[in-house]
């Protein structure tokens, strides 16, 4: 970890320097001369602009907001301490514990980054959006072209804004009403166990007050549903259906879910998920 006399700007460039272009999911080729991730960089991977990373590493950029800082804290692979320091060092208080965080830890952001292949996004215990890869992002549209609130599933289910509009149509072999009566279940849960969160708080509200169906599930389902493979049909805009299986994978100790989408080797749905990846590019961590 840095040392603490780090201002905010030295942190950053550190931790830029430290960090393997390779672990965050960069092709490294001959010439580079920059010893860990370029500015460019690090700017694609939190989604921020080249000059505003430029001015935070300078220094002239003053106060960061939370939501910046999150962003940078991912795409440098920080872990739970020095996550803590880079907010500190913002002059911002650290996420509190009994809300559901948005920490994707370094390790599994490597795994997931050698795993370009394969469509993977990460997801936290609301089912917000905080990790993504570009084959997701060919597959079900760019996440970084939402509003950072609306990357989240069940407001892609039950909501009326920027998230259900951009969600393709997708049709599950569950059926529609055991896969969001999951999500659901998966919301009484997390806010169960984060009583303390708001922005939980907030977006459970919200979709009670715009959705019949959720107020009415909320109402009445019972138990988190155990996540298993399932099969689903996506209608993609350029290369029509598309059908995948759908993995949820629990992340231990992290309260993430990792979902996967891949195809049998061989079938026509894996050559379109290859005709995908052709359209795809590196990494990106979502904003919080």
């Amino acid at each position: 970890m840095a040392s603490p006399r780090y201002g905010f700007a030295a942190l950053l460039r550190v931790w830029r320097d430290r960090l393997s272009p390779t672990d965050a999911g960069f092709t490294v080729t001959d010439g580079r001369r920059a010893p860990g991730l370029r500015r460019e960089e690090l700017a694609q991977l939190a989604g921020l602009s080249v000059d505003y990373v430029l001015r935070l590493e300078q220094g002239r950029a003053k106060n960061p907001s939370a939501q910046v800082v999150g962003a940078l804290a991912r795409a440098l692979h920080l872990s739970r301490a020095e996550r803590d320091q880079l907010y500190r060092s913002a002059g911002l208080l650290p996420p509190q514990d009994g809300t559901v965080s948005t920490h994707v830890p370094p390790g599994i952001q490597r795994l997931a980054a050698r795993l370009g292949n394969v469509p993977i996004g990460v997801f936290t215990a609301d089912w917000t959006l905080v990790w993504w890869n570009t084959t997701w992002s060919a597959l079900h549209g760019d996440p970084s072209a939402l509003p950072a609130a609306e990357r989240n599933l069940a407001r892609a289910l039950f909501g009326n804004g920027a998230a259900r509009a951009s969600m393709p149509p997708i049709r599950s072999e569950r059926g529609e009403d055991a896969f969001a009566a999951s999500i659901v279940a998966d919301l009484k849960d997390a806010a169960s166990r984060y009583p303390k969160d708001a922005r939980l708080d907030r977006l459970v509200q919200e979709l009670r007050g715009v959705s019949d169906t959720f107020a009415h599930q909320w109402a009445t389902e019972t138990a988190a549903a155990q996540h298993t493979t399932d099969r689903k049909t996506i209608r993609h805009p350029q290369i029509g259906d598309i059908r995948l299986d759908c993995d949820v994978l629990i992340v231990p100790g992290a309260d993430l879910r990792m979902v996967t989408y891949t195809a049998a080797t061989g079938s026509s749905d894996a050559g379109k998920l290859d005709l995908l990846r052709l359209t795809a590019g590196r990494t990106a961590p979502a904003l919080p």
